[in-house]
Parts: structure tokens; C-alpha cells; sequence
């Protein structure tokens, strides 16, 4: 059986955190996080979890699911999301899905992609490949052969980039053009799509603000931690945005000043990037956000509408 859904979606640090907390204040509402990072235990700095106080007062589902020694997939995450939409929908909460993951979004409003099986010969080489001469040279292939995979894949997802050059090794056809079959104008349950959107200025002192404040907050201490676990970083964990940089410190290879600009400059990449995979999602309405734009100002406004937008019934 189908629920309905409603995602709030948004570049990074836009505000759909603040404005998905204070729906699910105003109405009794629980929130399934879409956020690829977030779903790792101790990864809360880096990943601008919300603090253990909002996480008792609001249910959130899919933050601090897995070790950060394990890989998580996107089928991973979908099982995880519709079990906990069951559960919600069971007791009869409006569920909100609030993140920035776009390809968690898709498949989880549209199902999982169905492309060709892993292929372990073609996967090891291409990961030899990197190890050797550095992800950067996959991008460069993928460029070559599916363009807009690459403009969607950053340089550094190494897991992503595989996948994407295994699929068109298999298969000899691009993964995004393989993907357009997601474009049907379907969907898995009733969803409705509002995203926000900030003007690139105004992001950009977002961004930095976020990120000053992670420094200051403690992430070069939560990332040390994380080294001294028994168990190292998963490649993905290992590649996020803000524990890449901040390991490469760690490392020696960078300033702290080098490590937090990097940080800066590989947000702002990442939200270029999810502005052109947002791109697809052809039934969102996009709210545009001033500067002064409060998160109890939008909710106010979404709130004026119909209450069908919130009932907790599909359509």
C-alpha cells in the first residue's frame, strides 16, 4: 500500500532541515533523513546531523543506521526508508522526507534502477586503475563516454564513478541514458515535491558559515577519533565532503586554512551539483528563499495550504 510523502528538498546548507523540523512540530510529523551520510554512527559534525536534543523531540528515521566501517548502498537505504514509512504510516503520522541525496530521492519516490549485475573482474580493475593513478582519471573517462553522468558524479565518489564506467563497459550504453526510463513521470508512493532555493551568493556565505562552524565545533577531533577506531572508514565515509579534507590534514598533506577552504570549495561543487540533478525532478515546486527567510516564516506558508498536502491517506 502506498502513503503519502512529502520531501523537502534543497541544495546543501539551504534550510531544509530547519523547515522539515518545524513542520514536524506543528504537525505531530515524522522525518525520514535523505542524506547519504548521515546514516553513519559518529559522523555528526561532518555531516550537520541534528543535535540529541531535536533527535529526542522529533522522530527521525534512516541518521546513525550503519558503522562508519561499512559501505551502505542505495538499495540498502530504500529497504530501510520504506520500512520505516510502514511504521509511520501505521501510526498515522504525516511523513516528511527532508534531505539532499539526490539519487536516494529518485529511487526511493521512483524505485531502484535496474541496470546490469556487478561484474568483479571490471571492478577491480577500474578500482586497481584508481588506486594507482587517482579517481580523478576515471572522471576523465566518464566525461569522454557519458558526460552527463559526469557533470552529476563528483570527481571523488570513487563508488559512483565504477559504476557508472562498469555499466558502460557491460552494456555500451551510457548509465544516464539508461536512467531516463526513471523520467515516466511515476512514482512508488503519493509524493509531493517542494524544494527550496537560495541564490548562489547568498548559499555560498551559507556554506561558508556551515563549515566555519564545523571547524569550530570539533570536526578535526571527531575525524581523529574516527581514525582510532578498530575498524577504518569505509570509502564512502572516507570521501565525504569535509572528512576527505579534513583526513588529507590529518594526514599532512594540508593545512588546517588548506582543509577548511577545501572544504568550502567541494560544498559549493557539491551544490552545483545537486542543482543540476534537482533539475530533473520535474514536478517540484521550488519556493525561492531570501537571506532573512526564516524556517517558521516558510512553514507558515506552506501550512496556508490545503490540509490534503498534509494528510496522512494517499490521494
Amino acid at each position: 500500500m502506498s502513503a503519502k510523502l512529502t520531501f523537502i528538498l534543497g541544495c546543501t546548507a539551504c534550510g531544509k532541515g530547519g523547515l522539515g523540523r518545524e513542520l514536524a512540530r506543528r504537525l505531530g510529523g515524522e522525518i525520514i533523513s535523505v542524506y547519504s551520510m548521515k546514516v553513519y554512527r559518529r559522523m555528526d559534525i561532518g555531516t550537520a546531523k541534528p543535535s540529541p536534543e531535536v533527535l529526542r523531540e522529533i522522530p527521525h528515521h534512516l541518521i546513525d543506521v550503519v558503522e562508519p566501517s561499512e559501505e551502505f548502498s542505495v538499495a540498502r537505504y530504500v529497504l530501510l526508508a520504506e520500512q520505516a514509512i510502514a511504521d509511520i504510516s501505521a501510526r498515522g503520522r504525516p511523513i516528511l522526507v527532508v534531505g539532499g541525496t539526490p539519487l536516494y530521492i529518485k529511487a526511493l519516490s521512483e524505485g531502484l534502477f535496474e541496470g546490469p549485475g556487478a561484474d568483479p573482474g571490471v571492478r577491480a580493475r577500474l578500482q586497481e586503475t584508481a588506486a594507482r593513478d587517482g579517481a580523478a582519471v576515471l572522471h576523465a573517462r566518464l566525461l569522454e563516454v557519458d558526460p552527463p553522468a559526469s557533470r552529476r558524479i563528483h570527481p571523488n565518489d570513487l563508488r559512483r564513478l565504477v559504476r557508472a564506467l562498469e555499466v558502460f563497459e557491460l552494456t555500451g550504453t551510457p548509465i544516464s541514458r539508461l536512467q531516463e526510463q526513471w523520467d515516466r513521470d511515476r512514482t512508488r508512493h503519493e509524493c509531493t515535491f517542494v524544494g527550496l532555493r537560495r541564490d548562489k551568493e547568498d548559499l555560498s556565505q551559507r556554506i561558508n558559515e556551515r563549515v566555519r562552524k564545523m571547524f569550530t565545533l570539533g570536526l578535526v577531533d571527531e575525524v581523529r577519533s574516527l581514525c582510532a577506531e578498530a575498524k577504518p572508514l569505509s570509502t564512502a565515509a572516507r570521501q565525504a565532503v569535509g572528512y576527505s579534507e579534513t583526513l588529507a590534514h590529518l594526514e599532512g598533506k594540508l593545512t588546517l586554512a588548506e582543509a577548511v577552504e577545501s572544504v568550502k570549495i567541494n560544498t559549493r561543487q557539491l551544490a552545483k551539483s545537486q542543482r543540476t540533478w534537482f533539475r530533473r525532478f520535474a514536478r517540484t515546486e521550488w519556493i525561492d528563499v531570501g537571506p532573512n527567510a526564516t524556517a517558521e516564516g516558510l512553514a507558515e506558508q506552506l501550512l496556508a495550504r490545503p490540509e490534503s498536502l498534509w494528510s496522512t491517506s494517499p490521494r
